[in-house]
């Protein structure tokens, strides 16, 4: 029983471009358009999955790909941070933001930590070692990276080492034994 991930991070938004925590905001109009332009090029699949926030559900949209809400999915809950630049928070609690990139169980801003994080998306990879087909699930940059620790058994720490882009691809195969990275980095739509 072979199982496919196709996990797409959704497209940029102003907190992406300028650098802060994400609120639940809509999509740039140019990465509509780029989405808009990409969705003959996406590979049937079996199951279409979203999160529930509005780039990803907009992501889908602009993707034509017809996506049932998966809360497994969501960005991480940064609580107060969320809407604030990076450097706002570093400058207004440096010491919430350094136990946050250094200690995965964190949670300085009252949201969610990273573990909590990565314990909702193992259990979200668990449901579909057992599921055949392809499954794509439009999600964000967090969650993708969470993903990748997991199947690498990476240690969590090593998500801050990761970059991921608006609208990229990352592939993962199960047989339904375990998991395999097959691709990463892949941006829709680069030339």
């Amino acid at each position: 029983m072979l199982a496919r991930l196709t996990m797409i991070a959704s497209g940029a938004t102003q907190a992406t471009r300028k650098g802060r925590f994400p609120n639940d905001e809509a999509l740039e109009p140019r990465a509509l358009d780029r989405a808009g332009s990409l969705a003959a090029s996406l590979r049937r699949a079996d199951r279409v999955w979203t999160s529930p926030a509005l780039a990803a559900r907009q992501t889908a949209d602009a993707l034509r790909l017809e996506a049932t809400v998966e809360p497994l999915l969501a960005e991480q809950d940064f609580g107060r941070w969320a809407g604030k630049g990076f450097e706002e928070v570093q400058a207004e609690d440096p010491e919430g933001m350094a136990a946050w990139l250094s200690d995965p169980d964190a949670a300085p801003h009252g949201g969610e930590s990273l573990a909590a994080v990565a314990h909702r998306v193992a259990a979200l990879m668990e449901r579909l070692a057992g599921a055949s087909g392809h499954t794509v699930a439009l999600t964000h940059a967090v969650p993708v990276r969470a993903v990748m620790v997991h199947v690498l058994g990476a240690p969590l720490s090593a998500v801050w080492k990761i970059d991921i882009e608006p609208l990229s691809l990352t592939e993962f195969r199960s047989d339904g034994r375990r998991w395999v990275l097959h691709a990463s980095g892949m941006v829709v739509g680069a030339k």
